[in-house]
């Protein structure tokens, strides 16, 4: 769909380059952050391709990746505290839009303001990317991990689009 719209694709290309290949968060503190958003968005297409692709090559073990993915009484089983402090920032993002001063001076123990700002633009532009892919109806692609049973969305519905 990006191809065919080569005009917002541009702009949108740069700043995805820009997060992914400049950004100030250490490798795996991104994808943590962008696990979170997309399974908290219901977005599988975006959390299975990021998890097949991106995880292991940030340095997150399957065990890391899949403690993004709890809720309630399964709520993340997160080992490292800045972790678990990016997790209730996204959570709270998610939710209200906002971060509570509790949810916004745990994380500032563990980062650079510019690097908390990083944290801000990096949910947002995935919370983006998780409205576009299940905008778009995008199907999981085979090779990507399966989304978290327990977070999974409806399937979606005839004629959803293969890829971007």
């Amino acid at each position: 769909m990006l191809h065919r719209a080569p005009e917002p694709a541009s702009r949108m290309f740069a700043l995805g380059a820009g997060l992914l290949g400049h950004g100030l968060l250490p490798a795996a503190d991104r994808e943590v952050v962008t696990a979170r958003v997309t399974v908290r968005s219901g977005c599988a297409y975006e959390s299975g391709v990021r998890a097949a692709a991106l995880a292991a090559q940030a340095g997150l073990s399957p065990e890391q990746l899949r403690a993004t993915a709890g809720f309630g009484p399964r709520a993340p089983d997160v080992r490292e505290p800045r972790h678990a402090a990016l997790i209730a920032a996204v959570d709270e993002l998610h939710d209200t839009a906002r971060l509570s001063r509790p949810t916004w001076d745990t994380p500032r123990g563990y980062y650079t303001d510019e690097q908390l700002l990083e944290l801000l633009v990096l949910a947002g532009w995935y919370r983006t990317i998780s409205y576009l892919a299940n905008g778009l109806l995008l199907e999981e692609e085979s090779w990507s991990v399966p989304f978290p049973a327990s977070t999974a969305p409806a399937a979606p519905p005839e004629g959803g689009v293969s890829s971007p």
